[in-house]
């Protein structure tokens, strides 16, 4: 019979939920890797290109569909936007650590 210690049955206090920035820091990261996606070399070769989503008329669109409309519209849409946002970011990394 093994006798435990208090310590062995409390869990980690080193353990902590991710706080907000580092939700917002990996929310950035994410989308910055979307953003950089490129449709000829990367995509098309995985079969994610524009001429793999030819669908019928009055089809739903499937979820590869989806997506692929996700990050083409992200790439679109973020771009100029995660300019500003990654400049913030780096400058306060700079400052603060």
């Amino acid at each position: 019979m093994r006798i435990t210690d208090e310590r062995e049955r409390r869990p980690p206090e080193h353990i902590f939920p991710p706080s907000a920035t580092v939700l917002c820091v990996i929310a950035i990261l994410c989308i910055n890797a979307v953003a950089v996606l490129h449709e000829e070399r990367f995509l098309s070769k995985i079969g994610w290109g524009v001429d793999q989503s030819v669908g019928g008329f009055g089809d739903e669109p499937g979820i590869k569909v989806q997506l692929m409309n996700l990050i083409r519209s992200v790439r679109t849409v973020m771009r100029v936007p995660l300019i500003g946002v990654n400049s913030v970011c780096i400058v306060l990394l700079l400052l603060f650590g």
